[in-house]
């Protein structure tokens, strides 16, 4: 199995970003032709035969979050690209948006066709602000050659895009959340149901698909969904975008099928550790992630396998940590990160993070007693199964993690307090 692949990423780099000619020359738009002569119910089947998770994190199946979207019914649909890519260690939708923005607006057009829809927005970060413009500008330029706006690609379909621009907050990378501040109001997560198919943006019926979901539609219509369903593994189909940070030669976003493993990933595509140190562990998914064991790189990365060891893939980014760094100190940075995330709506999460701060303090101090280690475990826990959203949820998956993996950290803080005493 080859471990990088190109199809997502195939432009990357190779074409001018803004040019639309080099990107009709490149296959551009080819997706968008081959879909439009179908019938709604054929798209939606068409990336359900391909196998195609949502590649935002909860990797619901893309298909039938189209097909459910479809069958709302309404004379006024709205479809919203997340391109709020707050998790810290990814950076792979801004490959994207960088690199290969017209990707993204075609599988956003196939997507409204798909579901009925006329109206669409990219939801950018505030820190992308220069990304921003460049989506602009490639809106402007596919409304004058008939790829959006009235009557594309001479049919009856109408579609319109607008950028909106985020305003920096963490928490509004959930969908609800990221709604509620599209409105006007402060980024706090919804209570469902109602669900967003239903009652989105406005109270209308939205479907909301990450920058990669929507970057992957366009092949699919390109090479066909068996095809695209030949790559990965039984049941993580395609292929998926990491980003690899940390301790590691080679930094990067790159292009993988489904199932090879951490190892490979780590030392034949990242290029191994920096400075010949060994491997301590990895953070899978950016902050709200797993940790992750050098002794585990043998697992493969896909749904089933993570699946099986409790690990969620979330955002695709792999930290990569050495022997020096210290379990407690990495963890003191990732709680400070949530901390000051946490949008205060729920306790567990407003009140956990605040007391998990307090104490991972005196960890770090060196003057944490065992009292505290065992509170740290009963506070993970009761954010994770008592948290309003997935912020909470996953503020403590490093913590719980680590705990399993790498107990004896812990207790080695508490230890030389002792010998102080």
């Amino acid at each position: 199995m080859k471990k990088t692949v190109s199809l997502i990423s195939k432009n990357f780099k190779k074409i001018h970003p803004e040019s639309l000619k080099e990107y009709l020359k490149a296959g551009g738009y080819d997706g968008l032709k081959n879909a439009l002569p179908l019938t709604s119910l054929e798209v939606i089947t068409a990336v359900k035969k391909s196998g195609i998770k949502g590649r935002g994190g909860a990797a619901y199946p893309t298909g039938l979050k189209w097909e459910q979207a479809a069958a709302i019914p309404g004379p006024r649909k709205i479809v919203i690209c997340n391109a709020d890519e707050g998790e810290p260690g990814t950076f792979k939708d801004r490959y994207l948006l960088e690199y290969d923005p017209f990707k993204i607006i075609e599988g956003m057009t196939i997507a409204a066709y798909a579901v009925g829809a006329n109206e669409g927005y990219i939801y950018i970060r505030e820190e992308y602000k220069k990304l921003q413009n460049r989506m602009r500008k490639i809106i402007d330029i596919a409304i004058q050659n008939g790829f959006l706006g009235n009557n594309i690609l001479g049919t009856n379909f109408k579609f319109n895009i607008k950028v909106f621009s985020g305003a920096g907050a963490y928490v509004c990378g959930e969908n609800s959340t990221l709604i509620e501040s599209m409105e006007g109001k402060s980024g706090r997560p919804r209570i469902k149901p109602p669900y967003i198919k239903e009652r989105g943006l406005f109270n209308l019926p939205t479907l909301v698909n990450n920058v990669e979901t929507f970057s992957i539609i366009p092949v699919i219509f390109t090479i066909g969904p068996e095809e695209y369903a030949k790559y990965g593994t039984p049941n993580s189909r395609g292929t998926k975008l990491i980003s690899i940070a940390g301790n590691i030669k080679k930094p990067g976003t790159y292009e993988i099928p489904f199932g090879i493993t951490l190892n490979e990933i780590v030392f034949d595509i990242g290029g191994g550790i920096r400075n010949n140190k060994k491997l301590k562990f990895l953070q899978i998914g950016g902050a709200s992630g797993s940790i992750v064991p050098a002794s585990m790189t043998h697992i493969r990365y896909c749904y089933e396998d993570f699946k099986e060891h409790n690990i969620t893939m979330g955002s695709g980014a792999i930290l990569v940590a050495d022997e020096t760094i210290k379990v407690v100190d990495f963890l003191k940075s990732v709680q400070d990160f949530f901390l000051h995330e946490s949008c205060g709506k729920c306790t567990p999460c407003r009140e956990g993070n605040r007391q998990l701060s307090k104490i991972f303090n005196r960890f770090v101090k060196g003057n944490a007693s065992i009292e505290d280690f065992k509170t740290i475990e009963r506070f993970g826990k009761v954010m994770k199964y008592c948290s309003f959203c997935g912020l909470g949820q996953s503020a403590t998956t490093a913590l719980l993690s680590a705990i399993k993996h790498f107990p004896d950290e812990f207790y080695t803080h508490i230890d030389k307090v002792h010998k102080t005493i």
